[in-house]
């Protein structure tokens, strides 16, 4: 070959082993990517939840701290140290605020004004939860004050000469209200995530959606006032999002119109705040029922004995429930035992869990509706501020940590995802 023709051909093919290096890599970035498990929504079967046509029975907690953790680069670590440790021992579901409304580090400043800031951590939280395979079940405004609620929503239609009455039920039946709160669904339902590009609705990271925790409306007791605004603010959500699943956030008190309220619930002021268990989660757009336990709560001069026969009926007469009355899964969205009671002890809340555990087992065993628990409240390290008197960080108490791998393993061999990588590998070194 002439020196000539030589000296041209060299630099062309260093140009093409350039470009086959550029082409080859970028391709293995895209199938990595396309690689990459599709993850699937989680959906419904009647009285089941459903993934991937496997049965799902959750094991979970609740830790409604990410967003306002993820704010500031200080402590935004907490958030995937939080949801690792939820991982590690093989918990599926977190529930957590997708709302603060007004105060400080606020989503919402205003109606419809929304701090960017702070839409980035919740952005930051979805995508750590898909990087640990932990799905988020996240409610959308609080009844109570904390984080705003609809004592601020009411506050703001005050404030801007609109409201129709400073009682804070008004939340459920001001037109004005009502609005707000739909702009703000919108606002976070069509939301574009910073990190991933994925619409929050198209996301399935998001387990389900909750309209609002613990609703109650003292003002209309007949429980009308409260059913009307699910029925509207469920039906308007899944015009916009039908692919997630949606709940109310209730506590599980039976109604005035419900002969259960004088046999389960725990007193007579349950019935009197204008929800009813049945009633609302049987409304149409709602995917499955949710439920609370807070039995020493919601006793007086109860012993530990007693709460735990309570327990059992009152997660046994839910079930039954969902089974005959909603044809519907019943997921238990909040549970725990104070340690502030007079005689607690440790030992205790060994004993309430496995009680919690069992009863969901055993209805996982026989295809009930009984769909899984979550645990009020984890946190970590260094934390105690946001500490209530259920907090628990998994690693300080040994044994609470190892009954909730246990959960996680034989909730799996029922439904056969303990063959599944994760399962696998936790349930294998639990001996």
């Amino acid at each position: 070959m002439a020196p000539g023709r030589n000296g041209a051909v060299l630099p062309i093919l260093g140009l093409l082993i350039c470009a086959v290096f550029i082409y080859f890599s970028i391709r293995d970035l895209w199938l990595n990517h396309k690689g990459s498990p599709e993850l699937g929504f989680v959906k419904r079967n009647g009285t089941q939840f459903v993934l991937d046509g496997k049965a799902l029975y959750v094991n979970g907690w609740n830790s409604y701290w990410l967003m306002d953790h993820a704010v500031n680069q200080h402590s935004r670590f907490l958030v995937g140290e939080m949801l690792e440790a939820g991982a590690k021992m093989g918990l599926t579901v977190c529930r957590t605020w997708a709302f603060n409304d007004g105060g400080y580090n606020a989503l919402q400043i205003s109606p419809g004004r929304f701090d960017e800031r702070v839409f980035k951590a919740l952005d930051h939280v979805i995508a750590e939860a898909r990087k640990h395979d932990i799905r988020l079940l996240l409610s959308l405004v609080n009844n109570l004050q904390a984080y705003g609620g609809k004592s601020q929503y009411v506050k703001w239609a005050w404030q801007e000469g609109v409201g129709l009455s400073s009682s804070n039920d008004s939340f459920f039946f001001d037109p004005s209200i009502r609005k707000y709160f739909k702009n703000y669904l919108t606002a976070l339902l069509t939301r574009k995530n910073s990190v991933n590009g994925i619409e929050y609705r198209n996301d399935p990271t998001i387990f389900a959606w909750e309209l609002i925790n613990e609703p109650r409306c003292t003002s209309d007791v007949s429980g009308d006032t409260l059913q009307d605004w699910i029925d509207e603010m469920t039906g308007f959500i899944k015009s916009i999002d039908d692919k997630h699943l949606l709940t109310v956030g209730l506590e599980g008190f039976y109604g005035p119109k419900n002969p259960k309220r004088l046999t389960v619930n725990p007193e007579q002021w349950p019935s009197e705040l204008g929800t009813d268990f049945v009633q609302n989660s049987n409304s149409s757009n709602i995917d499955f029922a949710s439920v609370h336990i807070y039995p020493d709560h919601w006793f007086h001069n109860q012993s530990f004995e007693d709460k735990l026969k309570f327990v059992v009926k009152w997660m046994q007469s839910h079930i039954e429930d969902g089974m005959k009355e909603l044809k519907k899964p019943v997921l238990f969205t909040e549970f725990g035992l104070s340690n502030l009671n007079k005689d607690y002890e440790p030992s205790q809340r060994d004993r309430f869990y496995r009680v919690i555990f069992d009863v969901i087992y055993k209805s996982a065993k026989r295809r009930k509706s009984g769909a899984g628990t979550l645990v009020w409240q984890l946190f970590m390290e260094g934390m105690e501020g946001f500490n209530d008197e259920f907090g628990i960080v998994p690693h300080e108490q040994d044994s609470m940590y190892r009954l909730m791998i246990e959960q996680s393993c034989r909730l799996g061999k029922v439904t056969g995802r303990r063959k599944e990588h994760k399962l696998r590998q936790i349930c294998s070194h639990r001996h």
